[in-house]
């Protein structure tokens, strides 16, 4: 398929004072035109600085980047006409209503809110009866609604959405996904970025990111699929000490805790009874060992692993 949204090479730096802070370090990588594509990772991964370069509010210091064909430097004026852009950040006018701050971002775009009703229109339904509310009086999920009309109001090609769900409740979560999946139905390009790694199972692919690095591109499916190591779920009596405990067991490749339970990630030929022995040898009782399948988190953090152990080997 024909790439919607190109990066080739990019990368960019920030200078704070002395210091060289690294934003994206060499990032290529490709979205398919009428894909759902996730930039997946932590503060500071670098998913915000790309965004930046793709919607022309920022200039790499190398690479180069393209949306729709139009190269984000010397086609920013196009560009900026057909993508639709929701910060992560809440930047609507807040002391405007619901309704004007629809009819101002429609204006800007030379267009109506009536001539792209269909697009926005299942979403504004559920905001209409605060049409007339200031912007910065609606709650969480209502904003989340509103930027995301406004950021589809003039019908754009692609979409890009900055961590769109942080700060907002579960329903509102799940709500908004649902809005995004019924969009790519309708043809638009979206390319969305999140730090939560559940969100990542509700992509097409999925780009895992750390300190301006890409760890690993593919589907969620394919990800967790080419997990290597054996995954164990471990309960006890006293989850902090065991967490200390197992991290120090001879073949423990890294153990994590997720809720109320750890990820201890094995060698494949330790048994459950090995683990249990090793925890009663330690004090523990109440002990609950099960194999359980990887999420996308498991995989972030091996990968995170393998990362850093590749860095720091010599010569690596």
């Amino acid at each position: 398929m024909e790439g919607a949204v190109i990066a080739e090479h990019i990368s960019k730096t920030y200078t704070k004072g002395k210091k060289v802070q690294v934003g994206v370090s060499d990032l290529s990588f490709s979205v398919n035109k009428g894909e759902l594509f996730g930039l997946i990772g932590p503060d500071g991964a670098g998913k915000t600085t790309m965004f930046h370069i793709f919607t022309t509010l920022l200039l790499a210091d190398s690479g180069n980047a393209s949306v729709d064909g139009n190269d984000v430097v010397k086609d920013y004026k196009k560009i900026r006409n057909t993508i639709g852009y929701m910060p992560g950040r809440f930047s609507l006018y807040q002391d405007l209503s619901v309704e004007e701050n629809l009819d101002f971002f429609a204006t800007a775009f030379k267009t109506t809110v009536e001539a792209n009703y269909d697009l926005i229109k299942e979403i504004y339904v559920q905001i209409e009866p605060f049409k007339t509310r200031r912007a910065g009086q609606l709650s969480g999920g209502m904003k989340q609604k509103l930027a995301l009309c406004c950021a589809l109001v003039h019908r754009p090609t692609v979409l890009f959405l900055d961590e769109p769900t942080t700060g907002v409740d579960a329903i509102s979560r799940r709500e908004f996904w649902d809005m995004l999946k019924r969009l790519k139905e309708q043809g638009i390009t979206i390319l969305v970025s999140t730090p939560y790694m559940d969100e990542a199972n509700l992509c097409d692919r999925i780009a895992l990111m750390q300190q301006g690095k890409i760890l690993v591109i593919d589907s969620p499916a394919d990800i967790k699929k080419n997990y290597k190591n054996t995954l164990w779920s471990v309960k006890s009596n006293d989850m902090f000490k065991s967490l200390t405990d197992l991290r120090t067991f001879n073949a423990t490749i890294s153990c994590f805790s997720f809720g109320d339970e750890h990820h201890l990630s094995l060698k494949s030929d330790i048994t459950e009874e090995m683990i249990i022995n090793f925890l009663k040898e330690k004090g523990h009782t109440d002990i609950v060992v099960k194999k359980v399948q990887p999420n996308i988190e498991d995989c972030f953090m091996e990968l995170m692993s393998t990362k850093t152990n590749a860095d720091t080997t010599p010569n690596a």
